[in-house]
């Protein structure tokens, strides 16, 4: 057992000698000709798909030489146009747009359910609310209030208004919107209304100011392009009007299910600048997508809830508006660069460490496929303990004073 143990100390001491030893020698690289032309050809293709990959991907795509700045500072401002015809009214935007005072979220309502001349009072509760429907008083809680509902309970059962089947009394707004609300129809005429979306983007570390409106000295003219033109990616990319239908199509939904439904669409204004040249030519972007869900049913759509009020023989009434539409939600997204030294040479000194990879991928294929008779390990490897003083000729390559680290290798062919 002491045997077995003092060789185990023995060995590790050994061990830790030779590591130590180790730790000191240098290793250079040795210059090896291998005259392959299989090896060859894999070389110059590993070369040329690294080098290609640092050209165009690294330098001309991703524009590495350039210091770049990702979140500027942006301001939104949006102005819902248009006037319709509703019925025997006529609707403009203080009807439709909401809120008035734009920003980056707007919307426009496109169809409405109204419930006309509710009071506080008592009626019966919506039999599709859970413990609704009832056949006695004892099935109804004295001032229980389901949070699903419409209101507190009363303990009462009562006739459904003007059904047959009965439901449990509440104290609300009555009559309740289920039973009452009006269908209007839609607001065709909005697929023509227009939004104004004007956006302002600052990179301060760069120090550059974009608007989406090209800028005009003569404030007139301007105002009258503004007042008449509409957005075309080609011919008016500076026109900051778009009609609602144009941003449904390029959205690609259909415009008469956005009015039955509703929706929230994105509209994403896109800053890509090259500093490098004048920032005249930063010019934004536009893509528009919808967001929310269309294929969860139960909650797709846009719709929301508003109320006007006034008083009706002295008591206290309103008109419940419940309103789908479309919202348009404004969203930008900022990109600048320009050439920096810094990034350049780092760009630079990875492409050319890059480049090592070839020799790493040959080595391996030429150590593991193609040397079978080990004629390349041993001419790629050799451990110079000491330098003769004597230089002794052998059928491999020798290092010392008088030779060279640089051999030529044929294919299988000795020196």
């Amino acid at each position: 057992m002491c045997e077995l143990f003092h060789n185990f100390i023995m060995g590790l001491r050994d061990f830790i000698k030779d590591y130590f030893l180790g730790f000191w020698d240098y290793e250079t690289p040795k210059v090896m000709v291998v005259k392959n032309r299989t090896l060859g050809v894999i070389y110059r293709g590993v070369q040329f798909l690294v080098i290609t990959y640092f050209i165009w991907y690294v330098f001309i795509s991703q524009k590495a030489y350039q210091e770049s700045e990702t979140r500027p500072e942006s301001s939104v401002y949006t102005l819902m146009k248009g006037t319709a015809v509703h019925g025997d009214d006529i609707l403009d935007t203080v009807e439709y747009a909401r809120p008035s005072e734009g920003g980056d979220v707007v919307s426009t309502i496109l169809r409405r359910e109204v419930t006309y001349d509710q009071m506080q009072g008592l009626c019966a509760e919506y039999f599709n609310i859970a413990n609704a429907n009832c056949t006695a008083d004892s099935d109804c809680v004295e001032g229980e209030v389901d949070f699903d509902g419409h209101g507190r309970r009363t303990g009462k059962c009562v006739q459904y208004y003007n059904h047959t089947f009965k439901t449990c009394e509440i104290q609300t707004w009555c009559p309740i919107e289920e039973y009452a609300a009006l269908r209007e129809p839609a607001l065709v005429e909005a697929i023509n209304f227009t939004v104004f979306i004007r956006n302002s983007i600052h990179f301060p570390k760069f120090k550059v100011l974009r608007g989406n409106i090209k800028d005009a000295s003569n404030k007139r003219d301007m105002q009258k392009y503004l007042n008449k033109c509409h957005y075309d990616e080609e011919k008016e990319p500076y026109c900051p009007n778009f009609r609602l239908g144009y941003i449904a199509d390029q959205a690609r939904e259909n415009f008469s299910e956005l009015c039955r439904t509703g929706g929230v669409i994105g509209v994403f204004i896109n800053w890509k600048c090259n500093l490098d040249i004048d920032p005249s030519n930063c010019k934004p972007t536009y893509s528009f997508r919808r967001l929310d869900l269309r294929k969860d049913q139960a909650n797709s759509g846009y719709y929301y809830r508003f109320a006007k009020y006034y008083s009706k023989h002295g008591v206290e009434s309103r008109t419940l508006i419940k309103a789908y539409g479309i919202r348009l939600d404004v969203i930008v997204h900022g990109h600048a660069g320009k050439f920096s030294p810094i990034p350049t040479i780092i760009s630079v000194v990875t492409a050319m460490t890059s480049v090592g990879i070839c020799t790493i991928i040959c080595d391996w294929i030429m150590l593991t496929f193609i040397d079978k008779n080990e004629i390349y390990s041993e001419r790629k490897f050799d451990e110079v303990i000491k330098e003769p003083k004597v230089p002794i000729s052998t059928e491999l390559s020798y290092i010392n004073s008088y030779g060279s680290n640089h051999s030529d290798l044929s294919e299988g062919v000795p020196l």
